[in-house]
């Protein structure tokens, strides 16, 4: 497995935010946001729950699938 790149704060908010507003639109975009701060959330049990019904081979086939959709020059 490779290390992930760490990038700068200014990046990953700006990225992030493009992110968001292409998956929910402008709008839901900010209420997720609005969400995540108002509310206490643990990221890793979020993600547990998220995906507590896949199998490691289907976590890895929907990563995989979904990197490859984003990433297509890289394939």
């Amino acid at each position: 497995m490779l290390a992930e790149k760490t990038i700068p704060d200014t990046v990953l908010r700006k990225e992030g935010m493009r992110k968001l507003n292409e998956w929910f639109g402008l709008v839901n975009a900010e209420r997720f946001i609005t969400l995540i701060i108002r509310e206490p959330f643990d990221y890793t049990e979020w993600q547990r729950d998220l995906y507590a019904d896949l199998t490691a081979d289907e976590l890895f086939e929907k990563a995989d699938t979904t990197w490859k959709k984003t990433h297509p020059s890289a394939v």
